[in-house]
Order: structure tokens, then sequence, then C-alpha cells
């Protein structure tokens, strides 16, 4: 009697486990299903990205984030083309010493005076106020910053709109002591009425 009871026993227990009767439900299969993949990618040469994703997807902190080309924002020699996000391209051609002095101007011997010619490419979907933009220039050597001057003939400087599909080429005028040589980083800034945007840097040499 004390056999089948605990016969009886260990028939109830195996029951409970293994859910005899068929009263409980099979565990669910493995899934073979990966885990989902982000909503979107964001593609930061797309020149309609919104400015919001492109800070956060494809700029950097440390000053070296890039624009809608993919290239670097710093360091950029003259004539390499930095693309900000909306299609507006820009470009440093050249840094030359001015000589052709209006009647009324004079050189100063103790400083380099410069045009800068910069080149701007509106592959926008619209015109681009080009008030918005301004050229800032300092010796790449031992320091110093270039006075921002204006010489009288051929200027063409950085203001009114420029049309989309539309490119031209800008002066920004200046004036560097020669103690600080001719070597320059020319920084190019802009801001929109909605963000401050990446102000790349163009090295040269003033020629």
């Amino acid at each position: 009697m004390r056999t089948r009871t605990a016969a009886a026993a260990a028939l109830l227990l195996a029951c409970s486990v293994t859910a005899c009767g068929g009263t409980a439900e099979p565990a669910a299969p493995k899934s073979t299903v990966k885990a989902s993949a982000p909503e979107h990618e964001v593609d930061c040469s797309d020149t309609s990205l919104d400015q919001a994703d492109w800070m956060e997807h494809c700029s950097e902190a440390d000053g070296s984030g890039t624009g809608g080309d993919g290239g670097p924002s710093t360091d950029l020699p003259f004539g390499k083309v930095y693309s900000w996000p909306d299609g507006l391209e820009v470009t440093i051609v050249e840094a030359q010493v001015f000589s052709d002095w209006d009647e009324f101007e004079e050189p100063d011997p103790k400083a380099y005076d410069f045009r800068v010619r910069v080149k701007l490419d509106n592959k926008s979907g619209q015109a681009i106020d080009l008030d918005q933009v301004s050229v800032s220039v300092d010796g790449a050597t031992n320091g110093g910053t270039a006075d921002l001057a204006i010489f009288s003939k051929n200027s063409a400087p950085l203001e009114g709109r420029l049309a989309k599909g539309v490119s031209a080429v800008k002066t920004s005028d200046h004036s560097l002591e020669k103690r600080y040589g001719k070597d320059i980083v020319v920084t190019v800034q802009r801001t929109t009425d909605d963000d401050v945007l990446t102000f790349p840097e163009f090295t040269g040499t003033i020629k």
C-alpha cells in the first residue's frame, strides 16, 4: 500500500511538471526575427535635411563636423569646396597682395594689404542672403588677426542676394601685420535666421 501511494504521488508530481492532460500551452518558439532596424538613417548629403537632424547626426562637437558634401570643415586648402546642408557651396579662390590703389588710398608699409576672393555657388532651392556671410582672417604661423578693410577698386563685397543656380566670386579685403607672415587661415562665417552654421576654415598663403 505504501508503494502504491508513493507511485501515485510521483505520477501526480510528474503531471504537474509536464502539464498532463494538455492544459498547459507549449513554450513559444525562439524568435528568428532580428531586432528592428532604426526608423531611418540620416543622409548627410541630402540638401533638404532638417538642420536639427544635421546638427545631431552630421556635425561634431570638436569643430570637425562635415557639411553636405561629407568633407571636413577645417584645414581646407584654398580651392577646396565646402558645402552647407542647404546646398550653398563656398571656397577661397586666393589671397593676393593688393596694389591697385585709389588716389585717396595708400598701403601700410608695416602690413600686408590683401584681397581674398570668395567663390559661392548656390545649389540650394532658393535665393541666399549674402549679408549672412562674412570672412575673418588670422595668421597661421604665430597668431595675429587681420583688420577688415575695403579697397575701392574692383571690390565685390558679400552683400545682396545670390539666386538659386547662380555662382559668383566676391571679395573681402584685409590688412595683416608683416610680423605674422603670409600664411593665413580664412574662416567663412554664416548665420541664418534660424541657425548658426558651421564655419569652414581654409588655409593658404598671401601671394
